[in-house]
């Protein structure tokens, strides 16, 4: 088919022009923000030729299209009525605005976009208090020696002073200032209001009653608060001459939040974390086998929806004020039936291909990275999805029997995640995630699904414009670009890319912001966002280096190019320098793939066998 001919299909298949509200391009995917992406006919367009593939990415309709995209966004853009000035956007019907404006799909952003960048210091001091259970359960350390108290500092800190982890980061997303938004926090946490609070007599401020609340370890109360300080700092700021900003804008901002927050915001924020927090205790210790039946079996759809976001205050809240949590064994109980489904597929399909996507990406899902299982097989076979459904609420049914609890956050939601659950209930919670695997896998045999033919199993390959060739390309030794720590494919969490879907080859965890080129050839393309670049190389091989995933919405920030499009270049000269704790402090993932698009032309790749390297290293050599 023909890009023209391509791109009208696709227009027709998301549902018209009217359906959409924005369409932009990154390197190798259109992404549409639709009004209503029950409109767009995802199975047509999957088995549309010239589309690798579709996913639904936080609210965004994806289509694959490898290098090609350029030419088909271009044609797409022709064939609709609005001009493409940043990205097109076409008028809303009647009533469709006030959908699209969800408040809560904005609660939602609000909590992922606050919580999202302070998980890593979350997990390392989760993952330590973890560690710390394990050697007082083994007897391995006293819990009265100064190494005991020092690690437990280590862990807990990240704990107590969480106000103030969470209000920067709630600051910066409400783009406010961050500083401000710690400084609230630190207000509430100061050692003589703090001994004020727990003092037991009536506080006032000037002359207003103060309600008593603890603030250390909480979430809900600075979330309003910085929510709140974030519209006073910006009325403030607009009516301060330029001059005085830097005095007026900070100082009444705390001047009014924090009284606020002491007298109103705080309390009541405290009043519902802990009925939250209660609630569900409640619902655990009451209804027996129900609530892991009911949240086991539900919790994957909350995570396609993005509702599982949620739950994330509530989590951590738990752990940080009573010690434990019963919904995170819930989610990994959700995540292990995934890998269950998965493995079914593979155990039921008589198609190879299909085989060993199932037991690749069930194994991923087992080590804690869910989407190539969930969207790559299960969803796309449709019944393996319904009877990972059914395995997750058997194994959750199972845990809430037992009252399996988890006492840490950190780790992916897998076996890596197992830290988690010590204590107490470790074994039937191990118990439960073996069933949930089981069930799935079991349940997913016996319903079946339509197998994939060969034909329709195998990805096309992705080619350069004008590049594609019916010979075999020459075999590639390909170095690798960047320094940093070797990944499979599978661990991307973008399922174009660990299915293989765009090609194949290896991705980088960067330890560095620095990327050279991996090949003699020739820099075909670079993104307008400075994201990806494409290359092909001396010998035929046409290559992709993406860094990061979803970083299109970064529109180039922290990215600094150093080549242009048609630029010769020899291994290890620099192509581009990027930001990489930027990138990161903005929640974005660096892991960057490095792949071969035109996979037709090559019959295998063939990993150097190094899990770490620096630039211009022998990463893999792609076979003729």
């Amino acid at each position: 088919m023909d890009k023209q001919q391509l791109s009208k299909e696709i227009l027709k298949l998301v549902g018209g022009e009217a359906n959409i509200d924005q369409v932009t391009h990154c390197m190798t995917r259109l992404r549409f923000n639709l009004k209503n992406n029950s409109k767009a006919d995802k199975q047509a367009l999957q088995n549309t030729p010239g589309v690798m593939g579709v996913m639904v990415n936080g609210g965004q309709f994806q289509v694959i299209i490898g290098n090609d995209v350029p030419v088909v966004y271009n044609a797409l853009v022709g064939n609709m009525s609005k001009s493409p000035e940043a990205g097109v956007k076409s008028k809303a019907a009647p009533g469709e605005e006030a959908a699209k404006k969800n408040p809560l799909s904005a609660i939602f952003d609000f909590i992922s976009g606050a919580f999202t960048p302070i998980l890593p210091a979350i997990t390392g001091a989760g993952m330590i208090k973890g560690i710390v259970a394990l050697l007082i359960t083994f007897g391995w350390m006293n819990d009265t020696s100064s190494t005991y108290i020092i690690l437990s500092a280590i862990g807990d800190g990240a704990f107590y002073f969480l106000p103030i982890i969470l209000g920067i980061s709630t600051a910066r997303k409400l783009g406010s200032n961050m500083y401000i938004g710690a400084a609230i926090a630190a207000s509430l946490l100061h050692p003589s209001l703090t001994a004020l609070l727990g003092g037991g007599n009536p506080i006032t401020f000037a002359g207003v009653p103060v309600t008593v609340a603890t603030y250390s370890s909480t979430v809900i109360p600075i979330l309003l608060a910085v929510w709140l300080a974030s519209y006073i700092e910006k009325f403030v700021d607009k009516i301060t001459h330029a001059s005085l900003k830097l005095i007026v804008v900070p100082t009444v901002t705390l001047l009014i939040i924090v009284p606020i927050t002491l007298i109103a915001i705080g309390p009541l924020g405290v009043t519902i974390g802990n009925g939250l927090t209660g609630g569900i205790n409640w619902l655990f210790d009451h209804t027996g086998f129900l609530a892991g039946l009911l949240i086991g079996g539900v919790f994957s759809l909350l995570i396609i929806t993005g509702m599982h976001y949620a739950l994330v205050p509530i989590m951590i809240g738990a752990i940080a004020t009573q010690g434990f949590d019963y919904l995170i064994p819930l989610m990994m109980v959700a995540n292990f039936a995934q890998a269950g489904s998965a493995f079914g597929v593979a155990l039921k399909s008589k198609n190879a291909q299909i085989k060993s996507l199932g037991a690749s990406t069930g194994f991923t899902a087992i080590m804690g990275i869910t989407e190539p299982a969930m969207y790559g097989v299960n969803m796309r076979f449709k019944k393996p999805f319904i009877a990972a459904l059914i395995g997750g609420a058997i194994g959750g049914a199972f845990l809430s029997m037992f009252h399996v609890k988890a006492y840490v956050i950190g780790g992916l939601a897998g076996v890596s995640g197992i830290p988690m659950v010590v204590g107490p209930t470790l074994v039937y919670a191990l118990i439960g995630f073996v069933i949930a695997i089981v069930a799935a896998a079991l349940v997913t045999y016996v319903l079946g699904f339509e197998d994939a033919s060969a034909a329709s199993a195998a990805a096309p390959a992705a080619a350069a414009p004008g590049l594609a060739s019916d010979a075999k390309a020459q075999e590639t030794k390909v170095f690798s670009p960047i320094t940093g720590e070797v990944k499979p494919l599978q661990a991307v969490n973008d399922p174009a890319f660990a299915e293989e879907i765009m090609g194949k080859g290896f991705a980088i965890q960067p330890s560095e912001g620095r990327v050279v080129s991996p090949v003699n050839g020739t820099v075909f393309s670079l993104s307008k966002s400075g994201h990806a670049i494409g290359l092909v190389s001396d010998s035929g091989a046409e290559m992709l280096i993406h860094i990061g995933i979803d970083t299109v919405k970064l529109k180039g920030q922290f990215f600094s190019p150093k080549v242009q499009a048609g630029a010769k270049v020899a291994v290890g000269d620099l192509l581009m320098e990027f930001d990489r704790e930027q990138i990161e402090k903005a929640g974005y993932d660096t892991i960057t793939p490095v792949i071969i698009t035109n996979m037709d032309q090559y019959s295998n790749i063939e990993p150097a066998g190094q899990s770490n390297v620096k630039e211009r290293d022998l990463l893999y050599t792609a076979k003729a």
